[in-house]
């Protein structure tokens, strides 16, 4: 199996191993099969090498057989190097020309791109920089040389970011097409569109290409003003051209997307909207009054309008306590949809554990099924949904807290059965072993952590006697505990998450009752500072950020377990409830998923929803109208 690898001088590093690439480069030389950095460029250097002895004859001008002539310059060379180097030269020397021609004159390729060429057929070494790539990857084309297309492709996209990417999508379309790069490239606009959109390049886009873009349900964006934003300033660079397409375009956003008074205040004033548009805004604006008058929670219904794109990242809820036993449910939340899928689980029943996200992998630590508590580890593969053992915990751990810092996965406190624990340890997948650190301050379980500023930060919890009103962090650097700042009050089967730059604490139990309390601790301050409560009492629940929204999930609300979901905005300071799970379930424990090559597969299809035409709307709002009168 080929193996190569490329590194740069800025310490990010792009690995290949089969079809798979990985990180990212800037410029420099390439090598592969032992990389070498030579003044600022790459050099690659492929399996395959030649005796030097050739490159030696080569300077020396020794037995020489043709000249290849590339803009007028003369290259002494030898058909058997050439030939051996690409089948392009073969087939020149031996089919197209007669065996004695001994000048060939090569179109279409600059001398200093020969004589790049050249160098790699007699050493096995490639110079590639950013201003050469390019034109490097077009010669390799037309000489059909595919591992130094292979490489220019990996370095272009290496150099890939949000003010030059249109520029290489485009090239490698029109110029010198290349579907594998075009499509990775692709990936990369619509992942980052916020900010192409205010690169330069953005403006030269065509409208097709535009259309094409924003049609995407892939495309990511915070909020939909971005897409509007974007055609606005696309048009507006060019407006005797461009006012044409702008109604074209404006059907592609997704206005039912947008804030009622974002399209009342910035959209409807538009002088382009006002020219062209105004049918399609008062349809648009019909409907989103219909959707927030009469239907506040209709979900699942799709038109072209409000047609949700794919989110960033899926919220799983895994487990948990249900019916009276554990259960082994795992359900995905489409954030962009409001909606709950099933996902295959195949797995054995616990709850009261925790899990976590990590290199691709899913993973769930400790817990309890009712008979057995767990110092177990599964790892789950949600790309091929297949369930491994991995190493085992030193301690039997329920009511575990675990969170990911630094590409390890640390589990603190608990119960094991017998006694609560202030011991704690830390994985690491690389090695696949786990090794203990300094032990907590205080016993804990029912706690819950969660990291931020290189910090893992423990709150709340259960001590076997009392629920617990202290919080405190640990330093990898260090290996110490610190204690910091208590809760403004006690919290067992707490929340704790990182979220807008502080450590929040959310509901729980004080001993008495179960709590719809939040508050939130500042690392500058050192102080808990009460924020919104809940709308609903809950303890031991699921908690996570998603698309820069804290979700609280599931949970025991004193009387029942829960389905119930809502999520908290820290720029409003408010809860909203939103769609609930299909399992009613506590002692559930989430994490968070993205980037995978599936995530198609964690989310809502968007061709399976039910569509709803406009004008089918607007027949029910007369009918209405009819029966109110």
């Amino acid at each position: 199996m080929e193996k190569w690898f490329l590194r740069c001088s800025s310490n990010r590093s792009l690995w290949r191993h089969g079809n798979q690439i990985r990180g990212g480069s800037s410029h420099s030389k390439v090598n592969m099969d032992g990389p070498r950095r030579h003044g600022g460029q790459w050099r690659v250097q492929l399996p395959e090498k030649l005796n030097s002895v050739y490159n030696q004859l080569r300077m020396e001008g020794k037995l020489i057989d043709a000249v290849i002539i590339a803009e007028g310059v003369k290259f002494q060379v030898h058909k058997i190097v050439l030939c051996k180097c690409t089948p392009y030269f073969c087939d020149l020397f031996t089919r197209r020309c007669s065996l004695d021609q001994e000048v060939f004159h090569i179109p279409g390729i600059s001398a200093e791109i020969m004589q790049v060429f050249l160098d790699y057929a007699y050493t096995n070494s490639l110079t590639i920089t950013e201003s050469n790539a390019q034109e490097l990857l077009l010669a390799a084309n037309q000489l059909s040389a595919s591992k130094v297309v292979q490489a220019c492709c990996v370095y272009l996209e290496g150099l890939i970011r949000p003010n030059n990417c249109i520029g290489i999508w485009r090239y490698t379309t029109t110029v010198c097409p290349q579907p594998v790069l075009h499509y990775k490239i692709y990936g990369y606009i619509l992942e980052h569109f916020e900010e192409v959109a205010l690169c330069d390049e953005f403006l030269q886009l065509s409208a097709e290409e535009l259309a094409d873009i924003i049609d995407a349900d892939k495309l990511i964006v915070k909020k939909e003003n971005s897409v509007f934003e974007a055609i606005l300033r696309w048009t507006s660079h060019a407006p005797k051209e461009r006012e044409v397409h702008f109604a074209t375009l404006l059907s592609k956003v997704r206005l039912g997307l947008l804030n009622p008074d974002y399209i009342r205040d910035i959209v409807l004033p538009s002088v382009l909207v006002e020219d062209q548009s105004l049918p399609l805004f008062s349809a648009a604006t019909r409907m989103i009054t219909q959707m927030i008058s009469r239907r506040p929670h209709l979900t699942g219904i799709c038109n072209t309008f409000y047609r949700p794109r794919l989110p960033t990242s899926v919220l799983l809820a895994i487990g948990g306590w249900s019916g009276g036993d554990p259960t082994n449910g795992i359900e995905a939340y489409d954030v962009r949809a409001d909606c709950w899928i099933n996902v295959n689980n195949s797995e054995r029943p616990r709850a009261y554990h925790g899990s976590c996200f990590l290199n691709g992998y899913v993973y769930c630590i400790g817990g309890f099924d009712r008979v057995e508590h767990f110092n177990s580890v599964r790892q789950f593969d949600p790309v091929t949904g297949n369930w491994h053992e991995v190493a085992p915990m030193y301690y039997q751990r329920c009511y575990v807290s675990v969170t990911v810092l630094n590409g390890c996965i640390y589990a603190m406190g608990g119960f094991d059965g017998h006694v609560r624990l202030s011991t704690a340890e830390y994985y690491r997948p690389e090695i696949n072993q786990w090794s203990l650190i300094a032990p907590m301050h205080e016993q804990r379980s029912d706690a819950s952590c969660t990291t931020l500023n290189n910090k893992v930060y423990i709150c709340g919890g259960f001590n076997g006697h009392d629920c617990l009103q202290t919080a405190e962090y640990y330093s990898p650097e260090t290996n110490q505990w610190t204690v910091i700042t208590p809760m403004n009050i006690q919290r067992s089967g707490v929340g704790v998450i990182a979220y807008a730059g502080r450590v929040y604490a959310v509901g729980g139990f004080d001993g008495s009752n179960r709590l719809s309390s939040v508050e939130a601790y500042s690392p500058e301050t050192h102080l808990w500072t009460n924020v919104a409560s809940m709308t609903t009492t809950r303890s031991n629940f699921g908690i996570e950020v998603v698309e820069d929204r804290l979700f609280a999930v599931g949970g025991f609300n004193g009387f029942t377990t829960s389905y119930k979901v809502e999520c908290y905005d820290a720029t409003t300071d408010e809860w909203l409830e939103v769609c609930g799970m299909g399992i009613f379930r506590s002692a559930v424990s989430c994490c968070v998923i993205s980037g995978l090559p599936n995530m198609a597969e964690y989310v809502v299809p968007r061709d399976a929803l039910p569509l709803r035409p406009l004008e089918e709307e607007g027949k029910q709002d007369e009918a209405e109208s009819a029966d109110s009168s």
